[in-house]
């Protein structure tokens, strides 16, 4: 057999090798590294109805998923100022969430899509610990974003949330995708393209709980960021959920109909 040949024969092996680590390798399951302060808990009675009931609790946030969409209806996070670190990480692959049964979508539908693998739980917000960095690589976690709003104004109103939570203290974050009929839709899994995105910060004052909510086309935009506040009745009727259907009616009443930007500085 002639040099050329071989030279020939071992191009195309590693052509093949690098087109089945791309096309089918999974790293293993991200396991529990126990750093951090661990399993942050999320207080039930302010969890968000699941549509399917399909709830996913990971060490630092939860979600519920929507395997119609092949992605989360809602992901729910707590964060503290000892979160916001600015601690390198290594980028981990996306993975199927080992915690979806019906298992989350590959991240190979997003690929030549045009769509990039939008975070829902940042993670710029969890660089704290390698563990709480490397969930947000599930799948479950991500959805389809445009990429000049991915780093555009989405990536605006993340950096907001962090300087409120230096700001004000403790956080807790509630953001998805408005998931309804007849999306486009990328993939072999005919995962769904949002239209909107929605995000609800809430904190606790000494009056009680404080909210903010947006719903944000899935475009870019440089309008600022007040223009795009709303009710979280607003986000229920779009989406569905009932955000805070454990407490008191009364309550949700007045607290998911206003809409006070000035309790929240931009």
């Amino acid at each position: 057999m002639s040099k050329r040949t071989i030279y020939t024969l071992l191009i195309a092996i590693c052509i093949i090798g690098f087109w089945l680590f791309e096309n089918f390798y999974t790293p293993a399951t991200y396991s529990s590294d126990k750093e951090g302060d661990g399993n942050p808990i999320i207080d039930q009675d302010w969890l968000p109805s699941s549509t399917y009931g399909a709830i996913a609790k990971h060490e630092y946030f939860m979600l519920s998923y929507s395997e119609p969409h092949e992605q989360a209806e809602w992901v729910v996070y707590p964060l503290k100022r000892e979160h916001l670190t600015d601690d390198d990480r290594r980028r981990p692959y996306f993975i199927e969430d080992p915690e979806i049964k019906s298992k989350s979508a590959d991240w190979r539908n997003y690929k030549g899509s045009g769509y990039d693998r939008g975070h829902l739980v940042p993670a710029g917000d969890r660089r704290f610990s390698e563990q709480a960095y490397n969930e947000t690589f599930y799948t479950s976690n991500i959805s389809p974003q445009d990429r000049d709003f991915n780093a555009g104004v989405w990536n605006r109103l993340e950096q907001q949330v962090r300087y409120w939570c230096k700001r004000y203290g403790d956080l807790v974050i509630i953001t998805g995708g408005v998931l309804e009929n007849n999306l486009e839709e990328i993939g072999e899994e005919d995962v769904d393209v949002p239209e909107v995105f929605y995000k609800i910060i809430y904190r606790e004052t000494k009056n009680g709980i404080e909210t903010i909510s947006f719903l944000i086309p899935n475009k870019e935009s440089n309008a600022p960021l007040q223009n795009f506040a709303v009710t979280v009745d607003e986000i229920e009727k779009q989406t569905g959920i009932d955000f805070f259907y454990k407490q008191p009616k009364d309550w949700q009443a007045k607290m998911e109909s206003k809409s006070k930007v000035s309790n929240w500085r931009f």
